[in-house]
C-alpha cells in the first residue's frame, strides 16, 4: 500500500446495488464480484431471487426492498403493504439485511407507480403517517429498520406520491421512531429539488442510508453534474459515517465505475 493510500480512506460504509452493475452476469455472480471488490451489496425485489443462493455468496448485504405490494396512503393498500413487509422480514434476517426500503406506492417493473397519484390530499398524508407508524412498530419489534426513499417524478417515476425528499423527510420526522428512517437518494433529489448539501444538513438526524448516482444518466459519480467529492466532505463535516449505496448504472467498464464511486467517497484521514 502506498503512503498516499495509507493517508486516505472512506469514513463511510460503501455498498453497491447488484441490480444495476455487471448486468451481463447472473445475479449471484454479480454479488460475488461486488463482494470481492470490497463493497456491501444491495438488492431490490427479493421475490425474484434464490435467497439460499444469495446467502451462500457470503456477501454482506446492506438493504433490499422491504415490501412486495401496497401503498402508504389508502387503507387497503396500507394493509397490503404491512402484510408484505411482514413477509419480507424473514428474508432480510436470512441475508443479515438491516434496512428495508419503502416507496410512496408500489412500483411496476418499469418503475412506474402501480397506483398513480395526481394529487395528494390531507387525508392521504394522515394515512401515510399512520401506516409508517405501524411499520416502525414492526421494525422495532423485529430488529430491522424501514427506510422511506425519495424518488423523482420528472424523469423516472411520474405520479408517485410522497416522492420529493422534502415530503419523505416530513413523514419520517413526523413519525420520529428508530424503526423508520429516510433512504435519501441524492440522484432523485438533484432532479427534483437540488441544493443537496443543505438538504443533507436538514435530513441528517433522520437518515438511515444515502444512495447516489450522477445526473443526468444515472451513472457513477464523475459522469454528470453532481460534485460528489464535495458531498463526501460535507457529510464528513456533518459527522455522518453511515452507509452510502451506489444505485447507478456503469457508464462503461463496471469495475471502473465502482472504483470511481469509491474514489468519490475517499477522504484524507
Amino acid at each position: 500500500m502506498s503512503s498516499q493510500d495509507q493517508q486516505q480512506a472512506s469514513p463511510f460504509t460503501l455498498a453497491v446495488c447488484a441490480e444495476m452493475v455487471f448486468r451481463d452476469l447472473p445475479i449471484v455472480e454479480r454479488i460475488h464480484r461486488i463482494h470481492e471488490l470490497g463493497f456491501q451489496v444491495e438488492i431490490w425485489d427479493w421475490t425474484r431471487h434464490d435467497i439460499d443462493a444469495l446467502v451462500r455468496t457470503g456477501a454482506t448485504f446492506s438493504s433490499m426492498t422491504g415490501y412486495i405490494r401496497g401503498t402508504l396512503a389508502d387503507a387497503a393498500g396500507a394493509e397490503q403493504l404491512l402484510h408484505t413487509a411482514r413477509e419480507s422480514i424473514p428474508v432480510a434476517k436470512a441475508l443479515g439485511i438491516p434496512r428495508l426500503n419503502l416507496h410512496g406506492t408500489g412500483l411496476d417493473n418499469k418503475g412506474l407507480p402501480v397506483q398513480p397519484a395526481h394529487h395528494v390530499s390531507g387525508a392521504m398524508w394522515l394515512q401515510a403517517r399512520d401506516t409508517l407508524n405501524q411499520l416502525a412498530d414492526l421494525g422495532e419489534h423485529e430488529g430491522v429498520t424501514f427506510v422511506l426513499e425519495n424518488l423523482n417524478t420528472a424523469v423516472d417515476h411520474p405520479c408517485v406520491p410522497f416522492a420529493r425528499a422534502e415530503d419523505c423527510l416530513a413523514l419520517v420526522a413526523a413519525v420520529n421512531r428508530p424503526g423508520l428512517k429516510l433512504m435519501l437518494d441524492l440522484y432523485h433529489a438533484q432532479i427534483g429539488e437540488g441544493n443537496l448539501i443543505e438538504l443533507l444538513g436538514k435530513a441528517l438526524p433522520h437518515i438511515g442510508e444515502i444512495q447516489v448516482a450522477d445526473v443526468p444518466g444515472r451513472c457513477e459519480p464523475g459522469t454528470g453534474e453532481i460534485n460528489y467529492p464535495a458531498i463526501a466532505r460535507a457529510l464528513q463535516a456533518l459527522g455522518y459515517c453511515g452507509s452510502i449505496g451506489l444505485e447507478a448504472f456503469a457508464s462503461g467498464d463496471d469495475e471502473l465505475a465502482l472504483r470511481r464511486f469509491r474514489d468519490a467517497f475517499t477522504l484524507p484521514l
